[in-house]
């Protein structure tokens, strides 16, 4: 009756050892350490960075624990802040010879402290929130009226190209707002503009009417396309953030969508709030340029001769220089797309680009009269330029789609094509809240979470051993497997833990407890009834079951609730509260349950329990004994 399969009590070995060893690395602590990432756009880092960066640390006298390289940076960890600094100086001098043309971002860092064989495991700590570690926190505002006007410029020129090269002659294109206005002189005219207006710009809804001799054909923006051009100004806004982010070597930077038009950046460990303003805000541009493959420009890439008259001297991204001329033919202004893809005739990775009606005309000419001819894709950024790729003219280029292909991964096609999308904001941002938090508030506010939930497990540990004796004890030992699987959930899942999903865990406390409170008061229920220890805690868990599954399912709902529809501090809350509840059910039905059995169900002739007093209802003094 109360005896658990081997099976399951194997599955309840495995959660507890898969609980401990994910739950470990957050004992550990952080140690001080440098962090190494690219500070120019068209810089990659490999793992070959990591084992550079070891040499230099060497070399330097600055001997490092652990170096590591994580995908987007490397790290290096160090027993204490003197020969961080000591590092820190070292891998500036050799990896940026020019300080003010750095290649490289050396910051200082916090790292993991855990041992290698939980780093193997993919065991790594949860991260500390804004509150927890201090740092600078933004809430930015995207100008979604500026993404909606320059999406419907894009389209009016767009309308006057289609209209000039297919020679339907109009008396008159107007904008107004987000709406395009074009005025015909004929119906026969009127209707086949708008056919092809239909059938090409798909975004706008277009309707005719007459107006006195002349007739108007109107297009307004569909909702969905205005929805469209809003949900991506902010996808690109916050991409471009990342990257501009990246440069102030944060850890864990948190940059998300609130709303339909806000962006929260929050950069933990950060107090200088100007340079992070600075980062945040600055511009890059996108510029087209022709190479210049004269003799003298070769000579002057070679370095044997003088930059010619006119040109200029840029780097490609593999380490080449490359002589450009001045002449802008286009900017990141004319570049409506770009998104990574194949080249359709040799399946080959490349880029795939949109130019609005100016751009596509401007490119179509200047392609025309340079086939075979080079031509530089730039990104300028706090006024140096680099060259992100530059491919050679194969044909004219017309209709404003471009292709950029040729000796190109899968990986530098995708990265190339957030360069280009990302070299700028698409529509303005505005910091609307800005607030700073101090290291040594966010380490008292450790302190205080911590101690809130430790007292309040002992106050709970204490009740529970009291009033229900070994039942209690059996209750107490499934929170805590509650809360180190909870532990352990937030950080396999490397959530971010913030001050409010701390209040969440000591809550989480309270309500779990609570299920084993009905299990061992519907347990004393069936004793009072008169059924046997070995029927009573069975038909106490069977029975209870359903009770604890209604109350976390209604409880679960308000958790969605506040995931769906909170944002920042409520949603980290959330989280950890609906984790809380799944976690709760597994350790105060299916363990508690499982300690149970191994104590009592192997007692064939179990006389009594310990769960505390047992009341039974005392008979009336004038109620007729029984015979």
């Amino acid at each position: 009756m109360n005896r658990y399969p081997l099976w399951k009590y194997a599955i309840l070995v495995v959660a507890l050892l898969v609980g401990l060893i994910y739950t470990l690395p957050n004992f550990f602590g952080e140690a001080p350490a440098v962090q190494v990432s690219s500070a120019k756009a068209t810089i990659k880092l490999d793992s070959g960075m990591a084992t550079r960066v070891q040499q230099i640390l060497s070399q330097g006298g600055a001997q490092a624990n652990l170096v590591q390289f994580d995908g987007s940076s490397v790290k290096a960890r160090f027993s204490d802040v003197e020969v961080q600094g000591k590092a820190k100086d070292a891998l500036n001098k050799a990896l940026n010879p020019d300080p003010a043309d750095p290649n490289y971002t050396v910051a200082l860092n916090l790292l993991s402290q855990s041992p290698r064989w939980l780093t193997a495991l993919h065991a790594l700590p949860m991260y500390l929130g804004l509150d927890l570690r201090g740092g600078v926190h933004f809430l930015m505002q995207v100008d979604m009226k500026s993404a909606l006007t320059k999406k419907a410029e894009a389209l009016t020129g767009d309308i006057r190209t289609l209209l000039r090269d297919k020679n339907l002659r109009h008396s008159g294109i107007n904008r107004d707002g987000n709406n395009v206005d074009i005025r015909f002189r004929d119906r026969e005219t009127l209707t086949a503009a708008q056919n092809l207006l239909a059938d090409q710009l798909p975004d706008l809804l277009w309707s005719a009417s007459a107006e006195g001799s002349d007739y108007r054909l109107s297009g307004v923006m569909k909702p969905e396309a205005a929805r469209r051009v809003q949900e991506t100004a902010v996808k690109q806004n916050i991409t471009t953030l990342h990257n501009r982010i990246n440069e102030l070597g944060v850890a864990e930077p948190v940059i998300q969508q609130q709303g339909q038009d806000r962006v929260v950046v929050q950069l933990p460990g950060v107090q200088d709030t100007a340079r992070a303003k600075a980062i945040i805000g600055r511009t890059a541009t996108l510029e087209v340029r022709l190479v210049d493959d004269s003799t003298e420009a070769a000579a002057a890439a070679a370095g044997t001769g003088p930059v010619p008259f006119g040109t200029e001297r840029y780097v490609e991204r593999a380490g080449a220089p490359l002589i450009v001329k001045r002449q802008v033919i286009l900017t990141g202004d004319n570049l409506t797309d770009a998104q990574a893809g194949f080249d359709n005739q040799t399946q080959e990775p490349a880029v795939h680009l949109t130019l609005d009606a100016k751009g596509a005309r401007i490119f179509r000419d200047i392609t025309r009269e340079n086939v075979g001819k080079r031509m530089a894709i730039l990104l300028f950024e706090k006024g140096k330029g680099e060259v992100v790729t530059a491919p050679v003219i194969r044909s004219e280029i017309g209709g404003g789609r471009v292709q950029i292909s040729g000796r190109m991964t899968t990986t530098e096609a995708n990265d190339t094509a957030l360069l280009l999308r990302a070299g700028s904001l698409a529509a303005p941002m505005e910091i609307i809240e800005e607030r700073t938090i101090g290291p040594a508030l966010g380490a008292d506010n450790i302190r205080k979470g911590f101690d809130s939930v430790l007292y309040g497990f002992i106050a709970i540990a204490a009740f529970m051993c009291a009033y229900y004796l070994l039942f209690g004890l059996f209750s107490t030992i499934a929170l805590a497997v509650n809360l180190l699987l909870l532990v352990a959930v937030l950080s396999m899942l490397q959530a971010t833990l913030t001050l409010p999903g701390m209040a969440a865990i000591a809550l989480v406390l309270g309500m779990a407890i609570d299920a084993n409170v009905l299990i061992n008061e519907r347990v004393r229920e069936e004793l009072r009834g008169g059924a046997s220890p070995q029927a009573a805690i069975h038909a106490g868990y069977e029975r209870a079951f359903a009770t604890i599954l209604d109350s976390n399912v209604t409880t679960l709902i308000a958790g969605l609730a506040l995931l769906a529809f909170g944002s920042g501090p409520v949603r980290g809350f959330a989280i950890v509260h609906c984790l809380g509840i799944l976690t709760s059910m597994f350790s105060a039905v299916l363990f508690s349950r499982g300690l149970v059995n191994l104590w009592y169900g192997r007692q064939k002739k179990l006389k009594g329990v310990s769960i505390g007093q047992v009341w039974r209802p005392q008979a009336p003094a004038d109620a007729p004994a029984k015979t």
